[in-house]
C-alpha cells in the first residue's frame, strides 16, 4: 500500500445451513457486518442433508430476517455448493466468520480453522462467540420445539416463527 492508495474492501463470509436461521445467527451476522465492509451470508447446499427448508426458502428467510437488522446494506445472501474455501475464493472473501456457542463448538471450529488454513493459506477464520443469552439456541432445538407446538418466538425472528409453524401444520 502506498500513501493515497485506497484499501480494498474487506469481504467476509458467514457460511452455514441456516435451517432455519435463529436469533443467535442474527447476532453473529449483525456483529460481523459491523466489522467488515461486505458480509456474504452463504447458505450451504448439501444434497446428502435433508433440511426442513429448501435453499431458496432459507435464502428468503435469511434476507427477511436481515432486513430488520438496520445495519446498512453491506449484507448479501447467496447459496453455494462444495467447499467453503472455494465459495470464499469465488466471492473474493479473505475471512470466514464462524459462531461459537459452547466449548464443544470450539473444538470443531479450531479444527475447521486449521483445515481452512491448509486449503487456503491466504484466508482467515474469525470466531465470534454468541452472546450469552443465545448460547443454547440451535436450529435443531428450534425445529424440535416447533414440531411439538412449543413457543419458539424468543429463539427466531418473526418471519421464521411463521414459516416453521406453517411447515409443522403441513
Amino acid at each position: 500500500m502506498t500513501i493515497g492508495q485506497q484499501m480494498p474492501p474487506r469481504i467476509a463470509i458467514y457460511p452455514g445451513s441456516f435451517d432455519p436461521i435463529t436469533n443467535g445467527h442474527l447476532d453473529i451476522i449483525r456483529r460481523a457486518a459491523l466489522l467488515f465492509d461486505h458480509l456474504r451470508v452463504g447458505i450451504g447446499v448439501n444434497a446428502s442433508k435433508k433440511g426442513w427448508f429448501s435453499a431458496d426458502e432459507r435464502g428468503t428467510l435469511v434476507r427477511q430476517a436481515c432486513a430488520d437488522l438496520d445495519i446498512g446494506t453491506n449484507i448479501q445472501v447467496d447459496s453455494f455448493k462444495g467447499l467453503v474455501t472455494d465459495y470464499a475464493e469465488q466471492v473474493g472473501a479473505s475471512v470466514i466468520i464462524r459462531g461459537l456457542r459452547t466449548i464443544s463448538d470450539f473444538e470443531f471450529e479450531f479444527q475447521f480453522a486449521h483445515t481452512v488454513r491448509e486449503l487456503r493459506p491466504s484466508g482467515e477464520v474469525v470466531l465470534l462467540p454468541t452472546v450469552q443469552e443465545r448460547t443454547y439456541v440451535s436450529s435443531s432445538l428450534v425445529k424440535e420445539i416447533a414440531k411439538h407446538d412449543g413457543k419458539i418466538d424468543t429463539f427466531v425472528p418473526p418471519c421464521v416463527a411463521t414459516a416453521l409453524r406453517e411447515k409443522v401444520r403441513r
